[in-house]
């Protein structure tokens, strides 16, 4: 298996890899568009830092890539919307260089406050301007951090070090888990109307572009000071430069740019309240070792294991978790499978995935459960590759809408997967369980209840409940030599006999046959009177 280095990469890493049997190395740093996208065309694996630029273009010359790995916590120089299309899973290693990158932001607010780089500066032109540089004591001062993640956390444990008073804002945090941290958590409003200092710690994207601009600045309190080590653009420096004009920001510390290197008529690189470093967040040596070891790591175990760490565009699952929820992954697999051929089979256009979990099952992330459903049902319809990466996207780009519905109780079973699929007119429901750690079975067909092995060749008859319909189909598939190994017959829960006669019951048998019986078999036995339907399933 080949794997790409397309960026400067501590040895550390690529030791890890060379101590791999069958995987070998591909070490180019600063290519060019065209030569990444030859070195490219046949390796499994790539791993970047910030430089390589990961486009849809060089991802369409990428006809083996099964992974791409970041060396850090930034994904902008990967279309990960490409790469999910094309089932490339794409990891990057956020733990790696966060406390590099929070105490960086730490050094830019000291710095920041007591004028450390323009009294430097000063210094070192033979002046002496002790009052000039009067600085900010930070002590009970409130650092407002947007953003808890890997590198806030620790921001805000080092603030609260030094004395600070740390609010929190972050959709994905509850108040619990602030408290126990000692923070208080608000909304961004009351984060910029009560912060002495603002930090950001959040990832570029649609929500989080200019994030502060001048209809945040101002709602500030007039002097705040404002931080920005994640990304460039989400600050918005027209406007941070209007605040700093004003005064109503009495000083910035940047150390990402939306443009980088920004043009060096930037005003606010000249800004004497403004101090600058050039992304540095991440620069230390022990942070470069760091990044290069887990993503290292992270790409070795996928290949060895499946095992996907810190996924950016599908569910993270260990080698561990993988083993435990493997029974689930294939009755999921499986559920979806069944479905798809029904609806390929019917040529109906399904509008809507409705996947519902319940019981011990929804102890683990059923994310990737979803994903195995959806795989499953359109693997069977589409001609495209499909994979757990892409197959929820797949979905979304053919109009298919998926829910997901989580029950923690125990409903029928101790646990249950059901996946329901509407074409608009009409919705069939298909139910499975796992019991024992590895024994899977499909419990329940639309209202019918029974105990199904999802293996092999199915076939379903769905029929009026009549004498000899089920002797008749069984004798026509001896007549053609095919063997059946299994079957199961349940009739309709919800039937409810009434004045007329002629309401018959309605029945459905599921029957495991070792052989596919072709379209001459299935076409005899649906002549037969009373049947409804006939379906062959196809579960290898």
């Amino acid at each position: 298996m080949k794997v790409l280095i397309s960026d400067k990469l501590s040895q550390e890493g690529i030791d890890i890899l060379n101590d791999v049997d069958g995987i070998q190395i591909i070490y180019k740093t600063n290519l060019e568009p065209e030569d990444l996208k030859n070195e490219i065309k046949d390796v499994e694996a790539l791993i970047v830092r910030s430089s390589t630029q990961v486009t849809r273009e060089v991802l369409s010359e990428a006809h083996n890539l099964k992974i791409i790995a970041r060396a850090g916590i930034g994904v902008d120089n990967i279309d990960c919307s490409a790469a999910t299309e094309r089932g490339v899973v794409v990891i990057n290693t956020p733990s790696g260089n966060a406390t590099t990158t929070a105490e960086h932001t730490i050094a830019m607010l000291m710095s920041l406050s007591r004028h450390i780089p323009q009294a430097d500066k000063s210094m070192h032109q033979g002046a002496w301007e002790k009052s000039k540089f009067t600085g900010t004591e930070i002590t009970g001062k409130i650092l407002g951090i947007i953003g808890f993640g890997n590198i806030g956390k620790i921001v805000a444990d080092r603030a609260q070090g030094l004395r600070m008073r740390v609010l929190v804002s972050d959709p994905f945090l509850n108040e619990e888990i602030a408290a126990k941290y000692g923070f208080e958590l608000v909304s961004k409003d009351i984060l910029f109307e009560r912060s002495d200092y603002i930090t950001v710690h959040v990832p570029l994207n649609d929500t989080t572009h200019n994030l502060i601009d001048h209809k945040t600045i101002q709602t500030m309190k007039t002097g705040v000071y404002i931080l920005n080590c994640a990304r460039g653009g989400i600050v918005n420096e027209s406007d941070l430069l209007d605040g700093l004009n004003s005064r109503k920001i009495a000083g910035a510390a940047i150390d990402v740019f939306e443009e980088e290197p920004p043009q060096k008529d930037n005003p606010l690189l000249k800004h004497e309240r403004v101090i600058c470093t050039p992304h540095l967040g991440a620069s230390t040596a022990e942070a470069q070792v760091n990044v290069a070891i887990q993503a290292a790591e992270q790409i070795r175990d996928y290949l060895q294991t499946g095992e996907i760490r810190n996924g950016v565009n599908c569910p993270s699952i260990s080698s561990e978790m993988l083993k435990l929820l493997y029974p689930y992954l294939k009755i999921c697999d499986k559920l979806g499978s069944f479905q798809g051929q029904i609806y390929r089979e019917n040529q109906a256009e399904v509008r809507k995935l409705t996947i519902s979990y319940s019981g011990s099952v929804t102890d683990y992330d059923t994310g990737v459960l979803t994903s195995a459903l959806v795989h499953g049902f359109l693997n069977t319809i589409l001609d495209a590759s499909v994979n757990y990466v892409n197959a929820l996207s797949l979905a979304e780009s053919r109009g298919i809408v998926v829910e997901e519905n989580v029950v923690h109780h125990v409903q029928d079973f101790a646990n249950q997967i059901i996946l329901s699929v509407s074409d608009g007119k009409q919705t069939n429901l298909i139910a499975g369980t796992v019991f024992g750690n590895k024994n899977y079975r499909f419990v329940r067909f639309n209202d019918f209840y029974l105990e199904v092995i999802p293996d092999g060749y199915i076939l379903v008859l769905h029929n009026y409940d009549r004498p000899g319909v089920i002797g008749k189909a069984t004798s026509i598939l001896g007549d053609h030599n095919i063997n059946i190994s299994r079957m199961q017959l349940t009739l309709e829960n919800s039937y409810q006999p009434g004045s007329d006669a002629s309401c018959l019951q309605e029945a459905v048998s599921f029957i495991n046959i070792d052989q596919p019986a072709d379209e001459a078999v299935q076409e005899e036995l649906k002549q037969l009177d009373d049947i409804i339907a006939v379906h062959q399933i196809d579960l290898n």
